[in-house]
Parts: structure tokens; C-alpha cells; sequence
């Protein structure tokens, strides 16, 4: 433990960087099957980030295409039947406007978002900041308050979506170490040589066993970070740095399709030197294990802010 934890200090000594979302997207962060659509119609107006819009749809949808909320709202950018008839866009050229179909909902999001930002871009305050306020209490609220209004859900919403898009932007520099790291290694480290559990938490009823995800989910917890509870919506706690960026603390994650989080399988806590701690499976025990193989698929440097703007539910 000693020598992870002095890892962790020195690594956290020679980086000084800032996370700084690009318009570029994170490897595999939005499903390989928006990834295009979001990279194009992200771009739509300066106001608008690929990493912008990619944390809208997650929130609203989780890329869930056919959803329907309780309030009545449809498809993979959730647009109210009202909105949709005065918004949506026909964004594939087919002569159709689908709510359904992402290559309409999608341009649709970008092309309102950007729609907002045009009304509220003489409005004091940063301009994405008044834009998704906007969308969230009106462009009216925005323009009378003169930026983001005093309202709370609108306040938070700013912050989670600007919080969450650094999950899906493609960092341009160093992404600064976090204070937590430390002690998560400590507690995974703490349940080395537990019997793996399916569906393990670590409560009494389960004698203290984890799966893999249970286990990142308690190291962090431990921390005062809530992770969600499977490890593909763990992936979007924070950015991603890279194989040759890794700090003891981040999570490292193994995919079946290396072009999309969603098809994440495994997750495991960095403690430096190429190997992770985790829960690999049934019959095993927790325990040290390399990280390179080839259904290596990433990384997420676990933020409390990012793990706050995480949806409950998608």
C-alpha cells in the first residue's frame, strides 16, 4: 500500500494540468453508432460542443432511442410532443420528421440548443452556460435575469450537463490527479483474497463479496463518491486520460466492442505499474491483475463532480 500511495503522490506532484473539453469526443465515449451524428451536428454553432451535446442525450436517454419518460417525452433526445412539433428537424433528408429515429432526434437537439444560443447570445455570462439554461427554464428566464436564472434545477442542471460532458470530450491536456484516489485503492486493497460474488455489494447478507463493479462502486463510496452500480455508467464518472496518462485511482475498464462504453464487461481500480485490483469472476478471489489484453478499452478518472452529474437512472 505504501508504495501505491507514494505512487499516487508523486504522480500528483508532477501534474498541474487542467481538464480542457475540445470538440473532439472521447474514444468510444458516445456509442459507435451516434458517434458521427454527435461529432457533426455538435459542431453546429459555437455555442455547442460534440462533448456538449453527447452529455445532453446521455442524461435524457442514456442513448436509449425508444424511451418515453413519465412527463410524455420521446425518443433518444427526449423532446416533448409540442417541442418536437415546432423543433424537429428532418435531419437525414429522408422527408420525414421522426422523434424516433436519432437521425432526426439528434440534428434536432443541436439544431434547438443552437436555436436557444442565438436568442441568448447578448445576455451577459457565458454563452453555453445561458444556452442550456435555456433549454431548461426557457430563453425568456434567461434574458430577464440577465444569465442563468436564480433557480435551482436550472443552476444544477448547468452545472451537471457541463460536469458530464467532460466525459465525453477528448482531453487536450493533463488530466489533474484527484485527492480521493488514495483511498480507494486502500479499501480494494483491504478485500484482497475475498471469494467473487455476482451481484456482490459487500453487505453481511453477502459475507463482504463484490463483483467488479460492486467493488469500484464501494472503494468510491468509502471516498464520499457515488458511482452508479454496473460499470459501463461508472465509465462516465470523469475524463479519460490516456494508457500512458494512468494515476493509481482511476478505473480501468474492458469492453466486447472497443467503439462503445456500452458494451463494457469488466472494471477494475489502477494502482500503477500496468496492473489493477478487481473482482474477476465466479471461482475467483479478488486480487492483482495486468490491464493490458486486448479487451482493454479505456479509462476514467473518477471526478465527484462528474460522478454527481450522472443520471440516476439510464
Amino acid at each position: 500500500m505504501l508504495l501505491v500511495v507514494g505512487v499516487y503522490v508523486v504522480a500528483g506532484n508532477l501534474l498541474d494540468g487542467v481538464t480542457s473539453a475540445g470538440r473532439g469526443l472521447a474514444k468510444g465515449a458516445v456509442p459507435a453508432a451516434y458517434q458521427s451524428l454527435v461529432q457533426k451536428w455538435g459542431n453546429l454553432c459555437p455555442a455547442l460542443t460534440p462533448a456538449l451535446l453527447a452529455a445532453q442525450l446521455y442524461q435524457e436517454s442514456g442513448w436509449n432511442p425508444t424511451i418515453v419518460s413519465p412527463a410524455g417525452a420521446q425518443g433518444i433526445a427526449q423532446f416533448i410532443p409540442s417541442t418536437w412539433a415546432t423543433h424537429g428537424i428532418d435531419g437525414n433528408g429522408d422527408g420525414k420528421r421522426d422523434v424516433w429515429d436519432p437521425n432526426d432526434a439528434i440534428p434536432s437537439a443541436a439544431s434547438y440548443d443552437c436555436e436557444l444560443a442565438k436568442y441568448v447570445k447578448d445576455t451577459p455570462g457565458n454563452v453555453s452556460d445561458n444556452m442550456l439554461a435555456a433549454y431548461n427554464a426557457g430563453a425568456y428566464r434567461v434574458i430577464r435575469a440577465g444569465g442563468v436564472p436564480a433557480i435551482t434545477e436550472t443552476q444544477d442542471y448547468v452545472k451537471r450537463i457541463r460536469s458530464l460532458s467532460q466525459s465525453f470530450a477528448a482531453p487536450v491536456s493533463r488530466i489533474d490527479p484527484t485527492q480521493q484516489a488514495a483511498g480507494a485503492i486502500a479499501f480494494a486493497q483491504s478485500k484482497l483474497g475475498t471469494p467473487y460474488l455476482w451481484g456482490g455489494e459487500g453487505t453481511a447478507e453477502q459475507g463482504g463479496r463484490f463483483d467488479c463493479s460492486g467493488l469500484t462502486q464501494a472503494a468510491y463510496a468509502k471516498v464520499g463518491i457515488t458511482l452508479p452500480r454496473v460499470a459501463n455508467d461508472q465509465y462516465n464518472a470523469g475524463p479519460h486520460p490516456s494508457r500512458d496518462q494512468l494515476l493509481p485511482g482511476d478505473l480501468v475498464f474492458f469492453s466486447t466492442d472497443l467503439s462503445d462504453s456500452r458494451a463494457i464487461h469488466h472494471v477494475g481500480i489502477y494502482v500503477g505499474g500496468g496492473y489493477m485490483i478487481d473482482a474477476p469472476r465466479t471461482g475467483a478471489v479478488i486480487r492483482f491483475d495486468p490491464i493490458d489484453g486486448a479487451d482493454y478499452f479505456g479509462a476514467t478518472r473518477v471526478t465527484a463532480d462528474g460522478a454527481k452529474a450522472l443520471p440516476t437512472s439510464v
